[in-house]
């Protein structure tokens, strides 16, 4: 399964456990294919970077960097055109559509509201990353996009 995950998604992976580590432990398995962008990237190592996760990112004893580079070693990197606007309400969600539609993906994980309310873009669905979790363990439960066309 082609995935992006949204940087909330991720950092939540990261530094918590729950269904988004499990989700980055699928992609540590092969289960699943993570996929993002050089603007993905470096808004994962900004946020990472925040006061507000130095403590819990010291007591794993790694960086926001190391822990944005860890990621992007998992992840294959495409480079997305830019798209049409289309979550007017936070314009940075569309980095995440457009890498999702570079990257051919099936689905997108995300916390994110905006994204979330769109429920599927393109034949991509966008789910939580419960939601994603579900469909992972059960397979055949997510259709690839060549079998949604």
């Amino acid at each position: 399964m082609r995935v992006v995950a949204d940087t909330n998604v991720v950092v939540s992976g990261l530094l918590w456990r729950g269904p988004s580590r499990s989700i980055l432990d699928a992609a540590r398995a092969g289960t699943i294919n993570f996929f993002t962008s050089a603007v993905l990237l470096s808004e994962l190592e900004d946020v990472l970077g925040r006061d507000k996760f130095a403590k819990r990112i010291r007591g794993v004893g790694l960086t926001a960097r190391g822990l944005a580079l860890d990621y992007a070693a998992l992840a294959m990197l495409v480079k997305p055109e830019p798209i049409q606007p289309t979550v007017l309400a936070d314009p940075d969600d569309d980095f995440v559509i457009a890498c999702a539609l570079t990257a051919k993906a099936e689905c997108i994980v995300s916390g994110d509201r905006h994204l979330r309310d769109l429920r599927e873009h393109e034949g991509i669905q966008i789910l939580s990353a419960s939601e994603c979790l579900s469909r992972i363990s059960k397979p055949g439960a997510l259709p690839t996009r060549e079998e949604r066309s």
